[in-house]
């Protein structure tokens, strides 16, 4: 395959990967699905079209049955409660929170507790006991908590860093929210997973990292530009088809 330059990074370090007779894991989770809509058929269609496994990220009290019927019998797709309404709660002056310390403990996990009973119910056959906190964010007071109302795993975003509660993060989002809200340069996407890619195989500054051996892509299907699905579609022909790496779905990632 034919590459340009910034692709050629990538390349290379597959290469490396597969040289030293490793495979790095990468897996892809895709916030804010509620109901079928034809930017999902895009996402899910390429994704398939490359045997790509999605997990979707989805807030379990605006999920529609619509939902659950178009993905229904569809392998490779996982369905994350995304939080409870996706609502925020926090004041003006700081950042969006819907998991945060603004309301009584007792009144979130009854929330939460819902929200997984009803993605069972809608989803049987894709959901998977992962949180996935609205705008990324969670009190850590929670976490403790989260066992006892049916969750394994929480994805946030960021390297992972100590945790009382396991983690599965995202760590390369293809988004530029402070800047054009459309995709980021695909330059510096492909740097970031090259960045984490040598940070899980030991080659960041000589050794491994240990808090986590995924490169986890984040995407929001309703607001992708046409950059992002050509970055996208770059991305999964580069990888789906080289043995330096494979795509995890997000049952893989528990109890890692």
């Amino acid at each position: 395959m034919t590459v340009d330059a910034g692709w050629q990074l990538l390349v290379d370090e597959l290469d490396r990967a597969r040289a030293r007779g490793r495979k790095v894991d990468f897996w892809l989770r895709d916030d804010d699905a509620v109901e079928p809509t034809a930017l999902l058929d895009r996402l899910l269609l390429l994704a398939a079209s490359h045997a790509i496994p999605v997990t979707l990220a989805v807030p379990p009290a605006p999920a529609t049955d619509a939902l659950a019927r178009r993905i229904a019998g569809i392998a490779d797709i996982s369905v994350a409660a995304h939080g409870w309404a996706h609502r925020n709660h926090a004041p003006p002056e700081e950042k969006k929170q819907e998991l945060g310390a603004h309301r009584p403990h007792a009144v979130i996990l009854d929330e939460l507790r819902r929200g997984v009973e009803r993605l069972q119910t809608l989803f049987p056959e894709h959901f998977v006991p992962m949180l996935v906190p609205p705008w990324n964010r969670i009190d850590p007071a929670l976490l403790q908590r989260l066992p006892e109302i049916g969750f394994s795993v929480l994805s946030v975003f960021g390297p992972e860093k100590p945790s009382p509660f396991p983690l599965a993060n995202t760590h390369v989002d293809v988004m530029d929210w402070r800047g054009t809200r459309g995709c980021r340069d695909h330059r510096l996407i492909i740097a970031d997973i090259v960045e984490r890619m040598r940070q899980v195989s030991g080659d960041a500054e000589g050794r491994e990292d240990q808090k986590g051996r995924t490169i986890g892509l984040l995407s929001h299907h309703l607001v992708h530009d046409e950059a992002v699905w050509d970055f996208l579609e770059m991305l999964f022909t580069v990888t789906a088809g080289h043995t330096g790496c494979r795509w995890r779905q997000a049952s893989d990632l528990i109890g890692r």
